[in-house]
């Protein structure tokens, strides 16, 4: 199979985005969050190295969500009826969301405390 030109796959890519935040909830709040992050990175003024800790982590949450979708889609295809294997996978998954969450709370605490209260 050929790869596709270059500009193919990134319109494949973007896409995929699209998808994501027209069909998924969860993707919507993160977006969300990742939009009020870049208002406050503005509004407070926060370094540049404060800036790409709370940018990775804001993004980080998005990938992660998009994989556990993709994972889910796919254990759905396999295998459409419930199963406890396929559910087990699936609570990975969320689970991977769950921590990469949390660690966005944890550094979102560390870097915004010293703007609001420092």
């Amino acid at each position: 199979m050929r790869k596709p030109p270059i500009h193919k796959s990134f319109i494949n890519s973007f896409r995929g985005i699209w998808m994501m935040l027209k069909s998924e909830r969860n993707f919507q709040i993160e977006l969300v969050a990742l939009l009020i992050n870049i208002v406050l990175i503005f509004y407070l003024k926060l370094s540049a190295l404060d800036t790409v800790l709370v940018l990775t982590v804001s993004i980080g949450v998005l990938a992660a969500e998009t994989f556990n979708t993709a994972i889910e889609k796919i254990c759905d295809i396999i295998h459409p009826e419930f199963d406890k294997r396929i559910g087990f996978i699936k609570d990975i998954s969320a689970g991977a969301v769950t921590m990469i969450a949390a660690a966005s709370v944890i550094v979102g605490v560390f870097v915004y405390w010293k703007y609001i209260f420092g």
